[in-house]
């Protein structure tokens, strides 16, 4: 049965990558600005941060689970706190993502920016899609479970109150997490790889905030109404937004061509205000 199991998974994150792959290759126009920003900032060893200097850059680079690694940011605050994972683009772990590790941090979150690509970043789309492709999906899944299961050993995180947020091909992961994780107590997703199939949905116990945009060529909004449809009709609890007048990755500055300032901030005061409800408000003294 474990056995399976497993192979079930795997077979649904093979189809969500291959999905994903084709999607990334009809994005290359919008991302295609973003390509400078992301040779500055990509890192070429998990032992090598290029964090700005923060009160949780002492912590940055840290070793969990087997093999995996990632950016962690943490209150310096004593007692408990709710906890997000991180899952970062296409590109891998660069600034952006840090930058949104530590925005969370701020916001009193304990914070594990996941490395899927395990000291990689890409310089170039073609880089981006060659790591994507190459990426073990199994390995991929350990690796967000792993992060899951050290930030609730954490004595500083509240165990009952961890979140996961992705975007773009980490938007994907993060549902992947969320349909394989019953632990997790908040889920957002943007402009992330979707499904639909009814056993798959049915494994969902958190709820789920979604931002997608309304012109995005990969991920239709046909998909995302179909999505937003299997959920309600499982009774789970979901917030899903399209913006029409956005397409892929909006809510990115480095994407030149796809950012949408306003469509972002909207998509980032729904985010805070969710996490806001589904993480810190349950637990006391927050």
């Amino acid at each position: 049965m474990r056995l399976m199991r497993r192979s079930s998974l795997i077979l649904l994150l093979a189809v969500a990558l291959v999905s994903c792959a084709k999607h990334e290759a009809t994005e290359g126009a919008e991302h295609a600005d973003h390509t400078a920003t992301a040779a500055s900032s990509a890192t070429t060893s998990s032992n090598t941060s290029s964090a700005p200097a923060t009160a949780a850059a002492a912590l940055a680079n840290t070793q969990y689970g087997n093999g995996a690694s990632g950016y962690l940011a943490a209150p310096t605050d004593a007692g408990k706190h709710p906890a997000i994972i991180v899952i970062h683009e296409w590109w891998g772990l660069d600034d952006w993502i840090r930058q949104q590790a530590d925005r969370f941090r701020d916001q009193g979150y304990v914070v594990l920016a996941v490395d899927l690509y395990r000291g990689h970043a890409a310089k170039s789309p073609e880089e981006a899609h060659e790591l994507m492709r190459g990426l073990p999906e199994d390995r991929a899944l350990a690796d967000m479970k792993a992060a899951f299961d050290f930030l609730a050993a954490r004595p500083d995180v509240d165990p009952q109150h961890i979140g996961v947020i992705g975007w773009c091909m980490g938007g994907g992961y993060a549902l992947a997490l969320t349909t394989n994780e019953p632990r997790l107590a908040a889920s957002s997703i943007n402009y992330g790889r979707l499904v639909t199939d009814e056993n798959t949905i049915a494994k969902i116990k958190a709820p789920i905030l979604g931002n997608f945009g309304g012109k995005d060529r990969g991920i239709a909004p046909a998909d995302v109404k179909a999505f937003d449809a299997a959920l309600k009709k499982q009774g789970k609890t979901a917030d899903i937004k399209i913006y029409d007048n956005s397409g892929h990755a909006f809510m990115n500055p480095n994407n030149k061509e796809g950012y949408v300032a306003a469509d972002a901030n909207d998509a980032q005061a729904r985010i805070d205000r969710f996490f806001g409800q589904t993480l810190r408000a349950k637990i006391p003294n927050s």
